[in-house]
């Protein structure tokens, strides 16, 4: 299964599992990044670090390490 960190830009991917343990994964999904919900890729920094995404309807930005550990369809 493909991550988060893989998808291209322009895509919408729907996430299926989030790994990661303890605070890392619950401040992931105080984001609003939880299963099933939609994200699309809007851009990709030049070095690739960070992704910035629109969850939920608002926009937010990740860093390649926890945008790893979200695993999508």
């Amino acid at each position: 299964m493909k991550t988060l960190r893989e998808t291209r830009i322009g895509e919408t991917v729907t996430v299926k599992k989030i790994s990661g343990e303890g605070a890392l994964k619950r401040r992931i999904m105080d984001m609003g990044i939880t299963k099933g919900v939609q994200i699309y890729v809007r851009k990709v920094a030049p070095l690739g670090d960070p992704i910035e995404i629109t969850v939920r309807g608002y926009e937010l930005s990740l860093r390649k390490g926890d945008a790893q550990m979200i695993e999508v369809e």
